[in-house]
């Protein structure tokens, strides 16, 4: 039987950016190098949850929101269905139902989600989880290595 020692979070740190564009990028370059990347871990942190709110809700943007959701549901749903339609007549017939169907649903929904919500939250936003920091590690027995292309790649601009 073996033992093995782990590195806590990847390894050793061989360089700290402000983004996770910049780490992606240094990451790409030591690919581009040929350094084997299998040795390198990206680890966020400080971690903050950032909700950029997109716009007001009310009745209409909901019961709109939710056809448009159920139209496209329906109409996936009548194409599968579609496809064992005797003819073409049958063929379209389906579309045009899922189609209807979906979208009826979909407002049916899209007013019952909002009614639940009691005004709460009369607003849409999105969401993202993003670091004020981002460490680029490698394994011990390359970082020496990862650190002079990585010096390199700073050196370039």
């Amino acid at each position: 039987m073996t033992a093995s020692v782990s590195m806590p979070l990847g390894g050793v740190q061989v360089g700290t950016y402000g983004d996770y564009p910049s780490a992606q990028r240094a990451v790409d370059f030591l690919s581009d190098e040929k350094f084997p990347v299998e040795n390198v871990t990206i680890i966020g942190s400080d971690l903050r949850m950032v909700e950029r709110v997109t716009g007001r809700l009310s009745w209409g943007r909901a019961i709109g929101a939710g056809a448009a959701s159920g139209a496209w549901f329906g109409l996936f749903v009548g194409l599968l269905l579609g496809i064992f339609a005797p003819d073409g007549t049958s063929w379209i017939g389906s579309v045009i139902t899922g189609l209807l169907i979906g979208l009826v649903f979909g407002a049916v929904f899209g007013a019952v989600g909002y009614a639940a919500s009691q005004g709460k939250r009369d607003f849409t936003s999105t969401s993202q989880t993003v670091a004020s920091r981002y460490d680029v590690l490698a394994a011990p027995p390359v970082a020496e290595q990862a650190r002079e292309l990585l010096a390199r790649l700073s050196l370039r601009g």
